[in-house]
């Protein structure tokens, strides 16, 4: 599956998160280019990347190898809201209904 996400981090502090965040599930990091790091494991292989779109925008792109709503896939939402947090740490989430 594809997921994607928008920030103002720049690509070297989402794929700084991601060096952090992924490893912690049990996924061993694989392939690195400058805007680009894979992980596999149990769970499957994800791949994210970063790079910038319109301007003061990054566009963050995860592609899992999964089908469905799998766990990694659950897990790449928790890290997008992990980034989301981090570039605002003053914005509360909450349910839009």
């Amino acid at each position: 599956m594809q997921h994607y996400h928008r920030t103002h981090l720049t690509s070297e502090e989402v794929l700084d998160l991601a060096d952090e965040f992924f490893p912690a599930l049990e996924l061993v990091p694989g392939p690195r280019t400058p805007r680009t790091r894979s992980y596999s494991g149990a769970l499957g292989t994800v791949t994210i990347s970063a790079r910038p779109e319109g301007g003061h925008y990054m566009f963050v792109e995860a592609v899992t190898d999964q089908q469905g709503e799998s766990r990694l896939d659950r897990n790449v939402k928790r890290f997008f809201v992990h980034v989301h947090r981090v570039a605002d740490p003053a914005h509360r989430l909450a349910a839009s209904y």
